[in-house]
């Protein structure tokens, strides 16, 4: 069903790129006095109603689907901020179960509506449209998502931030997470091998001259968090293709 990888889209976007890191501060310092959850979910629900319209989706279907969408987003992640504290190995739990019950929300709406909207009629539009919801998720959010895996270690890591470019690690994870992707859709598994050994010389002499074990570890973790993410994404679209 074409809602299904709308309402993705839309979560993707909304949650991930529509929120600078100082809403998120915000909402979790003052929790539900913060203005930002409220702007936040009415950003979802107007995103919502625009892009089913866009897709054709009739009025009241468009509406009722957009104020569900509000409403549950509204007290998931009002929940969230309640219950998860200041603890950061309890903020890396309620993300999960945060995006767990939005997308059992997406989950819910589909089966509420499936045989009520059309299908698309040209596999190859669906394809890259899939493909496309695919590639936004190997970007921020996938990064995000790398992050909370690994705050558990960021205590135990001395890095001189002076001498670091700003977010160019997040912009090389984002590259090489695409790549990988496009390789494995293209059935070009070698390029996969080739871009890990670049990666391997070029963080090599780094590594070398830190003497850092843990530093060591932690890029080590994170790489392959990466490149694993960017590999399963890949698989699940091409079996799906």
């Amino acid at each position: 069903m074409m809602v299904v990888p709308i309402l993705f889209l839309v979560h993707l976007i909304g949650d991930f790129f529509l929120q600078p890191a100082t809403w998120v501060s915000d909402k979790e310092k003052n929790k539900l006095n913060s203005p930002f959850i409220y702007l936040q979910v009415e950003i979802h629900g107007a995103l919502t109603f625009g892009i089913l319209i866009l897709f054709q989706f009739k009025l009241i279907e468009a509406f009722w689907i957009s104020l569900s969408i509000l409403i549950t987003h509204f007290l998931i992640d009002s929940s969230k901020l309640i219950f998860q504290g200041t603890n950061k190995k309890s903020r890396k739990i309620w993300f999960f179960v945060d995006q767990f019950m939005h997308l059992m929300v997406i989950t819910a709406l589909w089966i509420c509506i499936e045989g009520s909207l059309l299908d698309l009629q040209q596999l190859f539009s669906y394809n890259i449209f899939i493909a496309f919801i695919c590639i936004l998720f190997l970007t921020n959010p996938a990064s995000i998502l790398i992050d909370i895996i690994l705050s558990s270690w960021e205590g135990n890591i001395k890095t001189d931030k002076k001498e670091e470019l700003n977010n160019a690690g997040k912009y090389i994870g984002i590259l090489e997470r695409i790549f990988i992707f496009g390789f494995i859709v293209v059935n070009y598994w070698e390029g996969i091998g080739f871009l890990l050994a670049a990666k391997s010389v070029f963080r090599f002499g780094d590594l070398n001259r830190s003497k850092d074990r843990n530093l060591t570890e932690y890029i080590l973790i994170g790489t392959l968090i990466s490149f694993g993410l960017a590999m399963l994404v890949g698989i699940i679209y091409t079996s799906f293709h």
